[in-house]
């Protein structure tokens, strides 16, 4: 085989094709199809207008590529390889297996040039908009007259499952919106889903709904035709004020002969062709039977040449880099501060401290406060609400929204789109450049909680703003009171939870979240007020990394017969606990909690020095569902926290109706402690 009987496009194209299925045969399992039949496209946007250099995967103004149809992660896999981003021909071969550079799905942060974590279907739609976002914010900040250093696209790949995902039509709404014409989806449309035909569970005119989202809308018939796809996108990349969707009509398996455009167990969707019906393609498509794993040398000559142009294109950047840098040098150190995710000297001098004197204040009061002290010193501090800021408290004062007419503005408008809302924080925070948090009420953190499971996969440090955290609530009733919400949040691998006591401990909180470079975190914040408390002036600063701290002793020095171990706002409430139970000779301490995750991180030496071993008990106050705490208490103990839906009333009604006041926790405590 060589170039001079097969074209090189197609050549390169039978590689991806053949890379897959050899993959997807050696590891017995995988989605051979769709990169079968959507490698001309990859192919066309990879070579012809992907701007990306191999060699520096994460150059600033690099366009981003999304693989939304993360099942067909060995069309990215074989991308990555033919163009030099260091993964080797044996990391192919390994596809699937346990700690290969080539998972199931693409992760990023494990293989270099991954931009984003895919495979639950939709959420990668949403994350390459809210890239797009962030590349017009950061673009309308930073660039300059003839100093475009922020000028790039970002590029989807995506199937009938990502359209079908209600999370996609969320995020496609916002982005007709905001009018992100360098955003371009390229549609698989291949009328085939896991079960089967397509036309069982799908039968909408995508032109007429993404249309009157406000997008472009192109269609290319022919798969297998590189330049008039290339075309589609050159025309894509023309219309600056839209979003494109190109829908692409392809046959799922292209090139096996009973396969091919075939779903459900029969097909190529999700299972390896078998090595008879692999013969058979390599056969169709006129490739070699042997070796496994075979791609002509001038395939690889053929992607080196594009490799070489990525290096000159950042090269070229690199050059106007320089100049801006001697034109506009303030500008340039915070847009490197801002890509690097380092914060500026002083960022937190701003940030308030709060007395008992100054009154009470609901922590998500508070968060406002301290959010609008960090905006004035961290301009890449950048967020908003799913139509919720006036209750969240997450408007930024004295700053623009961020529209279609300036994107320039720091307050993010997401509107009743919980769940696009948290994929594009993801998508944001993949971009750079900003740092970035939304807030719903804690109980709506359902809708977006795949989302959130996403942060936590890829480490990002994106801020969640979740108010209303408790039966507090009151009024509003069980469908806006969280029960189940932050014992849920708390079993998401690597996601830390915050539910601060008062106005300092959510200061506090803030300046940890800023700081870190990993995350996701959530702050499940008070709508009512709460006390200031004594002391966490200093105390909750001085130890909101271990995630606890003892506020208040039973004598100084002594062993106490009981600890009291709360969270939010019924820290306040264990202090008046302890108050009563100092009349039955009961000495208490109370513990403040705002980060159980943190806490459980500490050595034991560290545990033991917040909640002493020698108590008599241990008890747990929190208006949750009290799961999760045997570890905390030891087995000595109990958790006074909520086993049903709550119910509408005053708030003071509803907590005193379900056991939290003092009287009731200390009857109690001396019930099952202390009855001799």
């Amino acid at each position: 085989m060589n170039q001079t009987t097969v074209g090189i496009e197609e050549l390169s194209i039978n590689s991806i094709r053949t890379l897959t299925i050899d993959a997807v045969e050696k590891a017995a399992m995988g989605h051979p199809g769709m990169p079968m039949g959507a490698a001309p496209m990859a192919y066309a946007l990879w070579t012809q207008h992907l701007k990306h250099n191999p060699a520096d995967a994460q150059w600033a103004d690099r366009d981003r590529f999304v693989l939304s149809a993360g099942h067909g992660s060995m069309l990215l896999y074989s991308l990555l390889h033919l163009s030099g981003y260091g993964l080797t021909l044996d990391d192919i071969k390994e596809f699937r297996q346990w700690g290969s550079l080539t998972p199931g799905h693409p992760e990023y942060g494990h293989t270099v040039g991954v931009e984003a974590t895919t495979g639950p279907l939709g959420q990668g739609v949403a994350m390459a908009v809210g890239m797009a976002m962030a590349e017009a914010h950061q673009a309308s900040v930073y660039n300059k007259p003839n100093f475009p250093i922020v000028d790039h696209y970002t590029y989807a790949i995506c199937g009938d499952g990502d359209l079908m995902e209600g999370v996609s039509s969320e995020a496609a709404s916002l982005a007709g919106h905001l009018k992100l014409g360098k955003l371009i989806v390229l549609y698989d449309s291949n009328d085939i889903s896991l079960d089967g035909e397509l036309n069982m569970s799908f039968s909408e005119n995508v032109r007429t709904r993404i249309e009157s989202y406000g997008w472009q809308y192109l269609r290319v018939e022919e798969e297998n035709n590189v330049a008039l796809i290339s075309a589609a996108i050159a025309e894509a990349k023309a219309d600056t004020n839209r979003p494109t969707l190109i829908e692409i009509k392809t046959t799922i398996g292209y090139g096996s002969p009973n396969k091919a455009g075939k779903g459900g167990h029969g097909g190529t969707h999700g299972s390896p062709l078998g090595k008879d019906e692999l013969r058979l393609t390599k056969q169709s498509l006129g490739w070699p039977l042997e070796p496994d794993f075979y791609v002509p040398a001038e395939v690889y000559e053929h992607f080196a040449h594009f490799k070489q142009q990525g290096a000159a294109a950042q090269q070229s950047w690199e050059l106007l880099w320089s100049g801006y840098q001697q034109a506009y040098p303030e500008l340039a150190k915070q847009f490197e501060l801002a890509s690097r995710g380092d914060l500026p000297a002083d960022w937190n001098a701003d940030v308030p401290r709060f007395t008992p004197e100054s009154g009470a204040i609901s922590t998500r009061t508070a968060s406002g406060k301290v959010l609008n002290a960090l905006a004035q010193r961290v301009p890449q501090l950048v967020g908003g609400s799913a139509d919720l800021a006036s209750s969240n408290m997450t408007m930024l004062n004295g700053d623009a929204a961020f529209s279609a007419a300036d994107y320039s503005g720091r307050n993010f408008w997401f509107g009743v789109r919980e769940f696009a809302m948290g994929a594009a924080l993801n998508g944001m925070t993949l971009h750079g450049g900003v740092r970035v948090f939304g807030g719903t009420f804690l109980v709506f953190s359902d809708y977006l909680r795949g989302a959130i499971r996403l942060s936590a996969l890829m480490k990002l440090p994106v801020a969640y703003v979740f108010t209303h955290d408790s039966i507090a609530v009151g009024e509003d009733g069980p469908t806006h009171q969280p029960i189940e919400q932050i014992p849920s949040l708390r079993m998401i691998p690597d996601l830390t939870l915050f539910r601060p006591a008062d106005a300092n401990e959510t200061a506090a909180a803030w300046e940890y979240v800023l700081q870190a470079k990993e995350g996701p975190f959530v702050f499940a914040l008070s709508r009512q007020n709460l006390p200031v408390l004594p002391g966490t002036d200093q105390l909750a600063f001085a130890h909101i990394h271990q995630g606890a701290y003892v506020l208040a002793e039973a004598a100084p020095g002594e062993k106490p017969d009981v600890q009291l171990i709360a969270t939010g706002s019924e820290v306040s409430l264990a202090l008046d606990v302890k108050k009563q139970l100092a009349q039955y000779g009961i000495g208490a301490n109370v513990i403040s909690m705002p980060s159980r995750e943190l806490f459980e991180q500490q050595s034991a030496d560290v545990q033991q020095a917040v909640i002493r071993p020698d108590a008599k008990a241990n008890v747990v106050i929190e208006m949750a569902y009290p799961a999760g705490w045997d570890e905390i208490t030891g087995g000595k103990g109990f958790v006074v926290g909520i086993r049903k839906f709550g119910a509408s009333a005053k708030a003071d009604r509803v907590i005193r109706e379900y056991g939290f006041t003092a009287e009731a926790i200390v009857e109690q405590i001396r019930q099952k402690y202390f009855q001799d």
